[in-house]
């Protein structure tokens, strides 16, 4: 793969994966739906309320006994929530009855406790109620067949409250791309381990199992390989097998023990550089069917590749909607190279964008501290405080 624009990866890595974005449904439990997509449209069951029931603490009567206050009547008996009354309430009766309980037959109004006086078997009512006061009808809020949820919603709290309320235990929702992260280089060392000179701890595995599960993925597995070949593709053989898509870290330019080029490029798999800074280096390939996109070994290169080629189409996969792109007038003037599309780290505060740090590939600060990527053409080499320019958001 010779020098590509970023449009034209892109548009490579697009058509690669756009299988992985027929999705399927796959049925959750809903208290496991908070963050999942919605496959179709969601209706209830069942009316809500199910029953007629009390509004409040108090007395169920006729609203007929009561037009003149104060009134005295005969209480016959107490409604629990979760109870019922099994005859019909007689004139000049009353049922203590509790907020959510279901009305008795022969009740058409409930009478706040706070309006009441009780002595003994009888119940003094002092503020007359019409009927229907304070009662909840049958279905007042859902009635049967509302659609509560339209397919592509993202399910928030506030859905499964409705969904679990009409008695739903699952609902489908659009299943998520499975994704394995490949992580490689002899120098790489799980953290809390003690350095050995020339190791680093290998934060790439966890930074991008990060972001794809932010986005939408189920990663499956987050794998390591050493700089042999032959352990790269054993490594890799057990992805596939889990994934419908794998990404590696590392191993993809030009120097010695390139492991996933070596490994890949005899595979069919293409590596070349891309007009880009950082992320550069950049390589595809598909392993019994799966695609496999490999990313540079930097950490800021790793995480903008993923950003700049695959967050969207992994996000599609999900039922995600992609993150919004926009343009933001910068703080203070900028400096870029000719030839190469920059994607700087930057902060937007009161309506400006600051660039965080230079475009070095292994500031990781820089990029906990950015909360976007600013989007400089290859053909500019200088930009002006207030210019308008375009942001990725992270």
């Amino acid at each position: 793969m010779s020098a590509a624009s970023v449009e034209d990866h892109a548009a490579h890595v697009r058509e690669l994966l756009q299988p992985m974005t027929n999705r399927t449904a796959e049925s959750v439990t809903v208290a496991d739906a908070v963050g999942r997509v919605a496959h179709t449209d969601v209706a209830s069951p069942v009316d809500l309320p199910l029953f007629e029931n009390s509004q409040m603490d108090g007395y169920a009567v006729r609203a007929a006994d009561i037009a003149s206050v104060p009134a005295v009547l005969r209480v016959v008996g107490t409604v629990a929530a979760g109870g019922a009354h099994d005859r019909t309430l007689q004139p000049g009766t009353a049922l203590k009855i509790m907020t959510g309980a279901p009305v008795p037959d022969g009740a058409d109004a409930i009478v706040p406790v706070e309006n009441t006086t009780s002595d003994g078997d009888d119940v003094t009512i002092d503020v007359s109620r019409e009927a229907g006061e304070y009662i909840r009808q049958q279905g007042s809020d859902v009635r049967r067949g509302m659609v509560l949820v339209r397919a592509g919603q993202l399910l928030a709290p506030r859905h499964v409250a409705v969904l679990a309320a009409v008695g739903l235990s699952h609902v489908d929702v659009v299943s998520r791309p499975r994704v394995a992260v490949i992580t490689t280089g002899a120098e790489l060392v799980d953290a809390g381990s003690d350095l050995q000179p020339g190791q680093i701890y290998d934060s790439n595995g966890i930074t991008l199992a990060a972001h794809l599960r932010a986005n939408g993925a189920d990663v499956v597995a987050v794998l390591r390989s050493s700089d042999d070949p032959e352990v790269f593709r054993g490594v890799l053989a057990s992805a596939v097998t889990a994934a419908d898509l794998v990404i590696t870290s590392g191993g993809v330019s030009k120097g010695d023990f390139e492991v996933v080029k070596d490994a890949l490029e005899p595979m069919g798999g293409t590596f070349g550089s891309v007009r880009m800074q950082p992320g550069g280096p950049q390589g595809t390939a598909v392993v019994d069917g799966v695609p496999v996109l490999n990313f540079p070994g930097n950490p800021v290169s790793t995480v903008v590749s993923f950003v700049v080629f695959a967050r969207d189409i992994v996000r599609e996969a999900a039922g995600l909607s992609p993150l919004p792109k926009h343009t933001v007038p910068l703080k203070n003037s900028i400096d870029s190279i000719r030839g190469k599309r920059q994607f700087l780290r930057g902060s937007v505060q009161d309506g400006h964008v600051s660039l965080v740090a230079g475009p070095g590939s292994h500031l990781v600060a820089a990029m906990a501290w950015a909360d976007v990527l600013v989007d400089v053409p290859a053909d500019v080499t200088a930009l002006d405080a207030g210019t308008e320019v375009s942001v990725v958001a992270l």
